[in-house]
Parts: structure tokens; C-alpha cells; sequence
């Protein structure tokens, strides 16, 4: 059994914490952990179980590895779609990189941006839904709901397969709050949860059935596929001609080999910052508070303070998300519209709908803390041996002031290593390099200054990262 982990999605209901640059999968929101490796390490103890596949966008291609090897798991394959288009694709490259070995394994379909509180509970499902694999069927998990919620597509079971498993009758869209009633009191609906067990030559099988387009454009870019460091990059002209589908749509809802295996592992897709209110231990007022809060009189509400104090005074159900840039303040029945903030975002090409202040590199990160006509300020670390790219910029000159650990910089034909306190300029127009030899972190402030200072003007000569 191989999981493949589906890394994509952008978290846009958890805005401002989660942004497209850098989505709430590589986020710690749930825990001390982040969800991506939360998902990785509760299949711990499943018999069979092979490294993951990783399907991710290339943006996100070293937070994807970086965070497996932090926790000791290192992946079979790490795919790189160019653009985004969908899991039945996906789930597609996935399948052939599987297959690409000769072998024939099953597949453990997840979603890494998924809570799952009962991990053992998850693996015995995955196990038995493996018996159903071995017998052709493709295997989705219906969650046992608890509420008559509308934010969840639903499955109708049909003709019961034996082992707590039925054939999928039906699957149902998002229904309005007098259907989910009704749903739930028949008990003969489940939660789709978009978590899937299947060989991986009869999801192929079934796809070149009913989407031979989708699946033909999936072979030729997985064929024309390179290798980049220890990533898979999708060729990305075949991939962009692939139609965009879900598996439910392309697959599953036509498959005649469907089967749905229940699921009561408390499960949460965390689409939103009233879920995660749902999930987590409040206090006595009911409120989930995470950082520097003061709340007096406040009752059921969630405050998120990751960057400076934050006070709640005779309120009632709110949420408040504080980061370095952006502050986000809702009625809790009201935040499953937050995706609306963001697109407003976008249409005003705000970078707060897209990425945060501080910046995660390969090499470590960048935090733009001022910046004003002409000139902005970073704060820089770069991890022990790493390095960023030979370079150059053809419009801003940069100041670099060392604070902690020890640097070593190339400018031009000159080599120096500075120290804590000690600072160099690199005129504009000038090659150089800033790596870090020491065992700590090299933390330093940046100023630059110019007529245009965006991340756009970098010419890069070599790259430890493979980076364009």
C-alpha cells in the first residue's frame, strides 16, 4: 500500500493564515505539528504501507520535502503539477508513478490538510477498505455524520458488500439544511470525505473508461516528465492541456465497482475557522483562544494572536485571526464567506490574498518588516551550510547588517566573511551571493534601496536549488 498525499488546494477559508503561497497543509493550525505531517504520520503501524507520493504545485516543492524529513519521512516521489487541475488528474500522475516500477500497488488516497483525531480507528478502516481493493473495488470513506450539515457532499449507500461496506447508490451535492435533516435521520448517508483506497491499475482502468481525455493528456505529461533534485516536474504544456475534474465526478460517481466504507475516526476537512473552533478544547467561556489574548466577558469565540496582543470585551461568537499583516475580524455563522474577502483581495492585486510577510525559502526565510518609496527593509535568516543564489539586480542596491551567527559573502571578485555586528553594501548591478558556513542560524537586516524592489529583479547565475 502507497499513500499518495494530494498537496494542492489553497485553505482560502482560512484566510489570513493560510494563503495560496503557502496553504494551510504546511500550516501548524491543529496542533504542535503541521497538518501535511500529521497526515503522513497517523498511517504509522498500517501493514504494507510504502513511502508516500506527493503531489504538490512546484511552488511548494521544498516546504513539501523540508517537512517530511523533519519528521523521518522521507517520500517514494514528490510530483510537481505546473498548474492546478484537479485530483482526478492528480490521482492520475500519482497511479503512473506507481505503476512506472512494475509493480501494482494500492493506493491510500489522502488529502493532507485533513484532521483525523482517531488514528487507529483511521487504519483499521484503511485496512479492511484494502480487502475491498484486492477485490476491484474502488474504496471511498463516508464519514458518520453527527450533524445535518450542509457544507459536505453526501453518499447514499446501496447494496450492502459485507464487512460494513456497501456499494455507492448515489452521490449528492451540497444539500440545503431541510435535505441534510432528512439525510441524516434515514441513516443511509455518510459524509464524502475525498479520502480513497484503490488498486492503482483499476483507477487507471476505470479513468481510461469514462475520461480517456483526461487520462491520455496525464500520460503524455507524466512521460515527458524531468527530474529536478529529488522532485518529478510534470511537463508542464501536456499537463496545462489536461481537462480540470474531480475523481468524484470523473470516476466515482460512474464506476460500477464504487463501494463506500464508513468512517467514525473524528474526522474535520477544517474548511473553516468555525471548524476548527469545533474541533479543538475550548475554555470555560467556550472560547478557543491561541497567543497573547485577554478576554473579558466574551463568550464562544476563537482568537488566533500570532503577532501582538489581542483583547476581547463583551462580545459574543466572534473570530478574530491576528497576523503580522492582515487581521481578519467575523461572526463565526459567517465564515464560510471569507473566501469572498480573498477574491476581493485578488481582483485588487493585494499580495495579502496570496502570501504572507515573512517568506519561506529553501535556504530558510525572509520577513519584509518596513518598507516605504524607494526602499524596504528584511529581516533574513538562512539555515546552517545553505546559501541563496549567485545573483544580481539590475534596479536596487542592498545594505546587509550581520545580527547573529557568521556570513560569508561573494561580491563581485571579492570574498568576505563578517560577523555579528559587522555589514557590507552590494552596489547596484553587482554578482554576489550570501551563504552561511557556521552551525547556527545566520540572522541578518537587509535594506534595500532602489527604483524598483520587487522579488521579480533577480538575475540568478547558479542555484544550490534548482530554482529558475
Amino acid at each position: 500500500m502507497i499513500p499518495v498525499i494530494l498537496c494542492g488546494g489553497t485553505g482560502s477559508r482560512l484566510w489570513p493564515l493560510s494563503r495560496e503561497a503557502y496553504p494551510k497543509q504546511f500550516l501548524s493550525i491543529a496542533g504542535s505539528r503541521t497538518m501535511l505531517q500529521d497526515t503522513a504520520l497517523r498511517l504509522d503501524g498500517l501493514e504494507g504501507l510504502q513511502a508516500p507520493i506527493l503531489v504538490c504545485h512546484e511552488e511548494h516543492r521544498f516546504a513539501a520535502a523540508e517537512q517530511l524529513q523533519e519528521i523521518d519521512r522521507p517520500p517514494r516521489s514528490i510530483l510537481l503539477e505546473p498548474c492546478a487541475r484537479n485530483t482526478a488528474p492528480a490521482i492520475a500522475l500519482a497511479a503512473l508513478d506507481a505503476l512506472a516500477g512494475g509493480e501494482d500497488p494500492l493506493l491510500l488516497v489522502l488529502p493532507a490538510d485533513h484532521v483525523v483525531a482517531g488514528a487507529a480507528a483511521f487504519r483499521r478502516a484503511a485496512k479492511a477498505a484494502g480487502e475491498l481493493a484486492q477485490r476491484g473495488h474502488l474504496v471511498t470513506f463516508g464519514i458518520v455524520p453527527d450533524c445535518a450539515e450542509t457544507g459536505y457532499g453526501y453518499i447514499r449507500r446501496g447494496e450492502d458488500l459485507g464487512g460494513g461496506a456497501w456499494k455507492v447508490a448515489e452521490f449528492v451535492e451540497k444539500p440545503d439544511a431541510g435535505t441534510a435533516g432528512r439525510y441524516l435521520a434515514s441513516g443511509d448517508y455518510s459524509w464524502n470525505s475525498g479520502i480513497f483506497l484503490f488498486r492503482a491499475s483499476r483507477y487507471i482502468e476505470e479513468l481510461g473508461r469514462y475520461r480517456a481525455d483526461i487520462l491520455a493528456a496525464c500520460r503524455t505529461a507524466f512521460g515527458e516528465a524531468s527530474r529536478d533534485l529529488d522532485f518529478t516536474r510534470i511537463d508542464a504544456g501536456a499537463f496545462s492541456a489536461c481537462p480540470s475534474e474531480s475523481v468524484d465526478y470523473a470516476v466515482m460517481e460512474k464506476t460500477e465497482s464504487a463501494a463506500v466504507l464508513p468512517l467514525d475516526a473524528g474526522w474535520s476537512d477544517v474548511g473553516s475557522w468555525d471548524a476548527l473552533w469545533e474541533l479543538a478544547e475550548r475554555d470555560g467561556d467556550n472560547n478557543l483562544l491561541h497567543g497573547d489574548v485577554l478576554a473579558e466577558s466574551s463568550e464562544g469565540c476563537l482568537v488566533r494572536a500570532d503577532s501582538r496582543l489581542v483583547g476581547l470585551l463583551g462580545v459574543r461568537n466572534l473570530v478574530v485571526v491576528d497576523t503580522d499583516d492582515a487581521v481578519l475580524i467575523a461572526d463565526k455563522n459567517c465564515v464560510q464567506d471569507v473566501k469572498k474577502l480573498v477574491e476581493r483581495l485578488k481582483g485588487s492585486e493585494r499580495s495579502e490574498a496570496l502570501r504572507h510577510r515573512k517568506v519561506y525559502r529553501p535556504w530558510g526565510y525572509y520577513d519584509s518588516i518596513d518598507a516605504g518609496p524607494r526602499f524596504q527593509v528584511k529581516r533574513i535568516l538562512v539555515k546552517p551550510g545553505q546559501q541563496l543564489s549567485l545573483q544580481m539586480h539590475h534596479h536596487r542596491a542592498e545594505h546587509w547588517v550581520v545580527v547573529r551567527g557568521t556570513a560569508k559573502v561573494t561580491r563581485g571578485e571579492e570574498e568576505l566573511l563578517l560577523t555579528e555586528n559587522q555589514s557590507t553594501f552590494i552596489p547596484l548591478g553587482v554578482v554576489h551571493r550570501l551563504e552561511n558556513p557556521g552551525t547556527i542560524p545566520l540572522e541578518l537586516i537587509e535594506v534595500q534601496s532602489g527604483s524598483y524592489l520587487g522579488e521579480d529583479d533577480i538575475v540568478r547565475f547558479d542555484d544550490s536549488y534548482g530554482r529558475r
